[in-house]
């Protein structure tokens, strides 16, 4: 298992410049709102991993993964250097470059021109760039709102019972 804490430590001094102002956004209290701000965390292009990965934070990965992402809550974006052989669960996915098994996000997956996709994906918001190239089947299951009545007797609706799917 691989923490998110030492692929910072050990990744950040390695990512190119351009992307560094945005990556090493760790630990810094937003003054105007007096909260900690996200952190984000990035596999930089010449970094291998093999095993799993999991953490508390956002993700970039520029290089090649080879396992399972898991980071719920948080938000992977796969650079269009990425190479990722991995299934992936996240908030919000969104692919630039090669991405090799399934992802499941609980916001939504987005697969941009650059991208280049081979899995299922399972997520209540999908965009497919012009361009991107996706092989696999979608499964779009809209996210469970609360009712504000306490009823329990409640038919769900038509799209709450079965959700939407597209196989390519």
């Amino acid at each position: 298992m691989i923490d998110m804490k030492q692929i910072r430590e050990n990744v950040t001094s390695k990512i190119k410049t351009q992307h560094k102002e945005e990556l090493i956004e760790v630990d810094r209290m937003d003054t105007k709102s007096g909260k900690e701000s996200k952190t984000v965390a990035a596999i930089g292009e010449t970094i291998h991993i093999k095993g799993d990965v999991s953490g508390s934070e956002n993700l970039i990965i520029n290089g090649n993964v080879e396992g399972n992402i898991d980071l719920k809550g948080h938000d992977v974006t796969i650079g269009k250097n990425g190479n990722v052989d991995a299934n992936i669960i996240a908030n919000n996915i969104v692919v630039e470059g090669k991405l090799n098994g399934d992802m499941n996000g609980d916001e939504k997956v987005i697969i941009k021109q650059s991208g280049n996709v081979h899995g299922n994906i399972v997520s209540p918001r999908v965009t497919l760039e012009d361009g991107a190239l996706f092989k696999g089947s979608i499964e779009m299951e809209p996210r469970k709102i609360e009712s504000v009545s306490h009823t329990s007797d409640r038919k769900p609706k038509a799209s709450e019972e079965k959700p939407n799917r597209i196989s390519a």
